[in-house]
């Protein structure tokens, strides 16, 4: 086993907690001053990664967007961006996906049998690397060691809830920032930080605040490290 990465969990939420309408298309939630500090965070992480549901839906770039972050990166030793991490079930992303294709950044998978074996060859054959841990499920107790393998120290996680949830069950995170926008979206099937069947409550996750940061726009972010072993 390798040491795993210093996990953390990013997310953006509204005031009632939704990371999303409940149209589900990806609704901007992030003020412009809340994009600079996830910005800073990418550009301070060897690795960001995303679950399928954003993956897929979302089609995210996963770069960092400064030039001047980008240049302390190569003046540091290393890559222009963090490698581009996804956990999903069926791989199956469209060749001009957005995640493939835009760049530079080295690119690793982790998906299930699921995932077909031509499908994988076409990926692999675009130079990502493909890792097939499990049936059903992304194994992420063996992700993670293969991320400590190529070196990933610090990992940036930047959801969806179906992944939070699971990352933080298998006390897998180590802390927690969250932005929350001052704005109300609603609805009860409307996505939330971390989704799942949920927790009873003698088995809740605890927290400990660490920092709180207020912008000037109403938004706030707030920075919990998670105890474990509680």
């Amino acid at each position: 086993m390798y040491p795993r990465p210093y996990v953390i969990l990013n997310v953006a939420m509204t005031a009632d907690g939704k990371t999303d309408t409940l149209a589900r298309r990806g609704a901007i939630i992030s003020s412009e001053l809340d994009m600079e500090r996830v910005d800073r965070l990418r550009a301070a992480s060897d690795a960001v990664m995303v679950g399928g549901n954003t993956l897929l839906g979302d089609d995210p770039r996963l770069l960092v967007r400064s030039p001047e972050l980008r240049k302390e990166r190569l003046a540091h030793g290393m890559s222009e961006n963090p490698i581009k991490v996804a956990v999903v079930t069926r791989a199956d992303l469209a060749s001009d996906s957005r995640f493939l294709n835009y760049g530079p950044a080295r690119i690793i998978i982790f998906t299930t049998h699921q995932t077909s074996e031509r499908q994988i060859d076409a990926l692999r054959k675009r130079d990502v690397q493909v890792y097939v841990f499990g049936e059903k499920r992304v194994d992420l107790v063996a992700a993670f060691d293969e991320l400590g393998k190529v070196g990933v120290k610090k990992l940036l996680v930047e959801g969806g809830g179906t992944l939070n949830e699971e990352l933080l069950k298998q006390a897998m995170v180590d802390e927690i920032n969250v932005y929350i926008a001052p704005m109300i979206f609603g609805g009860s099937s409307a996505p939330t930080f971390a989704s799942g069947p949920g927790l009873e409550r003698e088995a809740a996750i605890l927290l400990k605040l660490s920092d709180i940061h207020p912008y000037k726009d109403g938004g706030i972010v707030l920075r919990y490290v998670v105890l474990k072993n509680v």
